[in-house]
C-alpha cells in the first residue's frame, strides 16, 4: 500500500496523487499546473495506462486538466466524481482543450517563421468529448466500490458547487487503512454552496494549504464593499473590470450583484450594464440554473424555493461571439465586465485590460488567488506596464485585490478542519497545495498541534503500511518569471528583490519562538536595511 506525490507539492496547482493497493492504482486529481510551470505539463511522471480509477475532488482545471491528455495516452479506467462536477467537467474540459489548441496554434506561428518544428497540443477538443465516456458519478455520504478491496467516500468541501473530500478506505491481505484527500477546502459563510463538512478519522489526511500562512481580511458585507467599487468607478466614467473564473466564482459575482441591484445601492449609474464575457461561464450558469438538490446552502435554497432566479438581473448581458466581446471596447458606456480567465493567463479578459489598464478612471477588481507568474500576481505586485498582445500598456487603474471573496479557507479554518480528526489521531498528515514557502511553514504549525506533519516534494513516496518514507522526491527547479515590461519597475531586478522579499517574510516566520537575543538581532538588521534605502 503506497502513496505517491506527483502534482501541487509544495506547489498551489496541479493536484495529482497516486495511491497503490492490492497491486491497482488509484489517481486523486489529475491537474493541470498554472502559472509558473515548474513541472512539465506535456508529460505524465507514469504511464497513463498503469492507472485504473481516478477520483476527482472538483473540476477547477488545476485539478483536472491533465484528464483528456491522460485518456489520450491510453488511460482505459473509470473516473469517479460527483454529479454537479461531471456536468462542469463537460465544458470546463472543452474549454481548456479549446486553449490548448490555440496556444499551439500560435506557437506553430512563430516556430514556421523561425524554422523550427511544429509542437501539438497536448490535448483537443476531440479529446475533451471523450472525458465524458469514463465517468461514474455519485452523490455524497455514498459508499464507492472504487477497486478490490478499497470503497470511497465523497463529502461536501464547500470550495465549488459539486466539490468534494474524499476518504479511501483500503484493505490489503490483513491491513486496513484509512486514507483522507481534502481537496481544496471551501470558506465559510459564502454565497450558494454549503460550509465544509468534515471527516473525523483517519490513517493518514493530505490537507491543501493555500491559504496556510494568512488569514482572509475580514469582510463585513460582500455586496457593500462591491457596490462602493463599482459607485465610485462608474461615477468617474470607467469601467468595472473584474478578472474571474467562469465557473464558480463568477456565479457568485452575478449573485451579490443581483442582490446590489436589488438593494439599489450603486446611484450614481442607476441602471449600469453588467457583461459576462466568457462562452464557458454562460454555459457553467446554466448548469448552476439546473438541479442543485444536494448541494444548495439553506439561503440560496430558500431564494430558489421563492422563486428567485439567483443569477439574473436587469442589466445582465451574456456576450457569446467574439465580435461581441469586442463591441465592449467601442462602447463608452461606463459597465461592469466580468471576463476569464481568473489569473489573465489566457481568454478575453487580456483584450479588456489592454483597453482599460491604462485609463485611470477605471478599476481592475481581483476576486481570487493569482498564482506566481501570472499576469493577475504581476499587477497585484505593483507592475507599472505589462505587454499585451505586442503592445506596452501602462497600468493606471485602480487595482483593487478583494480577499474577502475567496473560496479557499484561510489558515484558521484549515486549522479547524484538520482539528476534526480526534483521537487516536492521523498517523500522518502530509501538507500539499501550498506555496513553496507556505506547505512547510503550515507543515510546522499543524505539528505544533500535536500531528505528524511534513509537506512531501515531486515524487515522492510513501508506505502506508509501516508509515516510512521510501522515496525523498525532490523540488522541480522554478522557472524564471519574464517580465516584458521595459520601464516597468517589476523587471528582472526588481523580481529579484521580491523574491528575496519572499525569503525574508519566510524566515520572520520560521523564527517565531526562538531566544530574545536572535530576534533582537534579526529586528535591528531589518531596520538598518530599511533605513539604508528609504527614499
Amino acid at each position: 500500500m503506497k502513496l505517491r506525490f506527483y502534482g501541487a507539492d509544495r506547489c498551489v496547482t496541479g493536484s495529482c496523487h497516486c495511491l497503490e493497493v492490492n497491486g491497482k492504482h488509484i489517481l486523486v486529481d489529475c491537474g493541470l499546473q498554472q502559472g509558473r510551470d515548474e513541472i512539465d505539463n506535456t508529460a505524465l511522471p507514469f504511464h497513463p495506462g498503469s492507472i485504473d480509477v481516478v477520483l476527482v475532488t472538483h473540476a477547477h482545471i488545476d485539478h483536472s486538466g491533465r484528464i483528456p491528455m491522460l485518456i489520450k495516452n491510453g488511460f482505459q479506467g473509470k473516473i469517479i466524481t460527483t454529479r454537479l462536477t461531471a456536468d462542469l467537467l463537460d465544458i470546463m474540459l472543452q474549454d481548456s482543450a479549446h486553449i490548448q489548441e490555440q496556444d499551439a496554434e500560435y506557437q506553430n506561428r512563430k516556430n514556421k517563421r523561425a524554422g523550427r518544428p511544429e509542437v501539438e497540443p497536448i490535448y483537443t477538443v476531440a479529446d475533451a468529448l471523450r472525458v465524458r465516456e469514463f465517468i461514474q458519478t455519485c452523490e455524497y455520504g455514498q459508499d464507492i466500490p472504487v477497486v478490490e478491496g478499497v470503497t470511497a467516500q465523497f463529502i461536501d468541501a464547500g470550495h465549488l458547487l459539486g466539490s468534494a473530500s474524499i476518504k479511501l478506505t483500503c484493505h490489503e491481505g490483513d491491513e486496513t487503512r484509512t486514507v483522507v484527500f481534502s481537496g481544496d477546502i471551501g470558506n465559510v459563510d459564502q454565497p450558494i454552496i454549503r460550509d465544509p463538512q468534515f471527516f473525523d478519522s483517519a490513517d493518514y489526511v493530505l490537507t491543501e494549504s493555500t491559504y496556510g500562512d494568512r488569514n482572509h481580511t475580514e469582510v463585513w458585507s460582500y455586496t457593500g464593499q462591491l457596490a462602493e467599487i463599482i459607485d465610485e468607478t462608474l461615477g468617474k466614467g470607467g469601467n468595472v473590470v473584474i478578472p474571474s473564473f467562469a465557473v464558480g466564482r463568477t456565479q457568485e459575482l452575478l449573485y451579490f450583484i443581483r442582490e446590489i441591484k436589488d438593494k439599489n445601492l450603486v446611484t450614481s449609474v442607476k441602471d449600469f450594464p453588467v457583461y459576462v464575457d466568457s462562452p464557458l461561464a454562460k454555459k457553467a450558469t446554466t448548469i448552476f440554473c439546473g438541479d442543485l438538490r444536494g448541494y444548495l446552502d439553506e439561503d440560496a435554497l430558500a431564494l430558489v424555493q421563492d422563486g428567485t432566479h439567483m443569477f439574473s438581473f436587469p442589466g445582465l448581458h451574456l456576450t457569446e461571439t467574439v465580435d461581441e466581446s469586442k463591441l465592449l471596447n467601442v462602447d463608452k458606456t461606463p459597465k461592469v465586465i466580468i471576463s476569464a480567465s481568473g489569473m489573465c493567463d489566457a481568454g478575453r479578459i487580456r483584450h479588456h485590460l489592454k483597453y482599460n489598464l491604462w485609463r485611470a478612471d477605471s478599476a481592475v477588481v481581483f476576486v481570487g488567488f493569482q498564482s506566481p507568474g501570472t499576469l493577475g500576481r504581476n499587477l497585484l505586485d505593483g507592475v507599472d506596464s505589462v505587454k499585451l498582445f505586442g503592445e506596452d500598456v501602462a497600468v493606471r487603474a485602480k487595482i483593487v485585490n478583494f480577499q474577502g471573496l475567496s473560496s479557499h479557507a484561510d489558515r484558521d479554518h484549515l486549522l479547524d478542519w484538520i482539528s476534526h480528526f480526534k483521537e487516536p489521531k492521523p498517523q500522518h498528515v502530509f501538507i500539499v497545495h501550498g506555496d513553496r514557502e507556505v506547505a512547510p511553514l503550515f507543515a510546522e504549525t499543524v505539528s505544533a498541534m500535536g500531528f505528524d506533519a511534513h509537506a512531501p516534494q515531486y515524487t515522492e513516496e510513501y508506505d502506508l503500511i509501516t508509515c516510512t518514507q521510501l522515496a525523498k522526491g525532490f523540488l522541480p527547479e522554478r522557472k524564471k518569471t519574464v517580465f516584458d515590461g521595459q520601464g516597468s519597475r517589476a523587471g528582472v531586478v526588481y523580481q529579484k528583490l521580491l523574491q528575496a522579499m519572499d525569503a525574508l517574510q519566510a524566515l520572520v516566520r520560521r523564527s517565531k519562538g526562538r531566544d530574545n537575543k536572535t530576534l533582537g538581532a534579526m529586528a535591528e538588521a531589518i531596520r538598518k536595511i530599511t533605513e539604508k534605502f528609504e527614499f
